[in-house]
């Protein structure tokens, strides 16, 4: 039976103080960590002007790429702001540019994106994860290199992931971005 209770003062004592211990070691550890790494992270400093609580990584066992990183270390506390994928699309809720503009369409993107970075409280600088999605890659990756150096340091690009889908929301939209952001605490 699963509702029993135990009549022991001492057994339920011992308990409740191997419990404590449990969770005070554990706690200690945590801070312990966290402590280190904000600290390490400090120490190493943060190129461009980026928030301190962000450290941009490439490892020597991946490839250099200009466009991104292949790593971001969010060092908490801090929020984590998951923006919805954004298209070309303008306050009437309309794809913007001639048919198939894709730089029409990526600018609004990235607008829309600063609007609602903007909202959180943030900034492009807070970024750390970007997903593309292109309906073609191949055509138009090269293009948003351009437009996101617009937006970014060079020196701390986020992760970045590039994918071709075979459609999207709208037939008219060709291009979908979306992103991931950490913010210091409010």
């Amino acid at each position: 039976m699963s509702g029993q209770c135990n009549l022991d003062p001492q057994a339920t004592s011992t308990q409740n103080d191997d419990l404590s211990r449990r969770r005070l070691i554990t706690g200690a550890a945590v801070v312990a960590a966290l402590g280190g790494a904000t600290a390490e992270a400090l120490a190493q400093g943060t190129p461009g002007g980026a928030p301190g609580n962000l450290r941009f990584l490439n490892p020597p066992s991946s490839f250099k790429n200009p466009g991104f990183n292949h790593a971001v270390e969010a060092i908490g506390p801090g929020r984590i702001v998951y923006i919805a994928g954004q298209q070309g699309r303008d306050i009437d809720n309309k794809i913007v540019g001639a048919p198939g503009d894709f730089r029409a369409q990526a600018e609004q993107a990235f607008l829309n994106i600063k609007g609602a970075l903007g909202a959180a409280g943030g900034g492009f600088e807070h970024v750390v994860k970007l997903c593309h999605y292109f309906i073609d890659l191949q055509a138009h990756f090269r293009m948003m290199r351009d437009i996101r150096l617009k937006y970014f340091d060079p020196s701390r690009m986020p992760a970045s992931t590039m994918i071709q889908v075979g459609a999207l929301t709208d037939e008219k939209a060709i291009y979908e971005v979306d992103v991931v952001a950490v913010l210091p605490p409010a």
